[in-house]
């Protein structure tokens, strides 16, 4: 499996791609940036400093978009956001800079290229606003029939929204890119916070990490604990939800979640704005998108485990 992730890193994107690159069936070939939990540029900076701490300078970073569809200005991350996962992203930790840099090549034409070569071996993982692959799917339809499929993050259908009453962060940073995605075709599938929020990574497993002998161990440590300590749902738990990472492991084992069919649209206007739900014109004709209701969080939970485990070179206790 070729993989593109298309992160605005934070905490729980850097857990993603720490998950990724732990995961010998997929071969990392690239990542894009966008903003998100941070600005575009921060996001790309972030993700070249973690490949380095992870032992993989060589991935490329290239960048996406930064500011949502019509926006004037480039996106600046709220302070909510920064609250939650500090100014720079990751947690207030420190990170080396990479001495790669991104490439000269954008986001849209490394996806566009990556697809026209790897066809349906290449899997797209977005993380944060669908504001690239959206600008991907309008500069090249074709890339809905020829990719292999797109396992992303956002949106809600069952459950409520965590910006919103009705709206995932992610989906509401950008409701039109995401209505363009969800409409265009292609195979997708929605890891929202249906089955997210069924998910866990305790404050002491992340504590455990630190008994690495590398140093992405402590640091990765300190970057989920921030988090934990920050957001107020996780420090009620004593442990938070695995957003991210459940996307990038559906990508890896789809059998992880058990998914509905529907024709799904995002609301752009008034006070649903940012919703995703289905569409009753297109409930017989498509196009469909495949949303995940139920998932295995034993399994997954052991996964992250094992794989994150390894990539430490710590003993798996299980």
């Amino acid at each position: 499996m070729k993989l593109i992730l298309d992160l605005d890193t934070g905490v729980d994107d850097a857990l993603a791609l720490s998950l990724a690159l732990a995961s010998p069936e997929a071969e990392l070939i690239g990542v894009t940036a966008v903003f998100g939990n941070v600005a575009r540029d921060l996001s790309a900076r972030n993700s070249l400093a973690l490949c380095a701490l992870l032992g993989r300078p060589d991935v490329p970073v290239y960048r996406g978009c930064d500011r949502p569809r019509g926006a004037q200005e480039a996106y600046v991350a709220t302070q909510e956001v920064i609250d939650i996962h500090g100014a720079n992203g990751l947690g207030e930790v420190a990170t080396p800079d990479a001495e790669r840099v991104p490439e000269e090549q954008d986001a849209v034409s490394f996806i566009i290229d990556a697809v026209n070569t790897y066809g349906k071996d290449l899997v797209l993982v977005p993380t944060g606003p669908l504001t690239t692959i959206a600008a991907v799917l309008e500069r090249d339809p074709s890339v809905a029939e020829k990719i292999g499929k797109i396992v992303l993050m956002g949106g809600a259908l069952t459950v409520c929204g965590n910006v919103s009453p009705c709206a995932e962060a992610n989906i509401a940073n950008d409701p039109e890119a995401a209505n363009i995605v969800f409409s265009s075709g292609a195979p997708i599938t929605m890891i929202g916070l249906d089955v997210t929020h069924r998910t866990f990574l305790s404050l002491e497993e992340a504590a455990s990490w630190k008994s690495s002998s590398k140093p992405a161990g402590a640091l990765l440590a300190d970057i989920a604990t921030y988090y934990m300590l920050h957001e107020a749902a996780a420090r009620e738990r004593g442990g938070c939800v695995q957003h991210d990472p459940l996307a990038v492991a559906t990508a890896l084992d789809p059998s992880l979640v058990r998914t509905i069919e529907l024709p799904l649209q995002v609301d752009t206007e008034g006070a649903f704005r940012g919703r995703t739900i289905g569409c009753n014109e297109r409930l017989l004709t498509g196009p469909y998108v495949n949303v995940a209701v139920e998932v295995d969080a034993p399994r997954f939970e052991r996964l992250f485990r094992e794989r994150i485990s390894a990539l430490l070179d710590l003993p798996n206790n299980g």
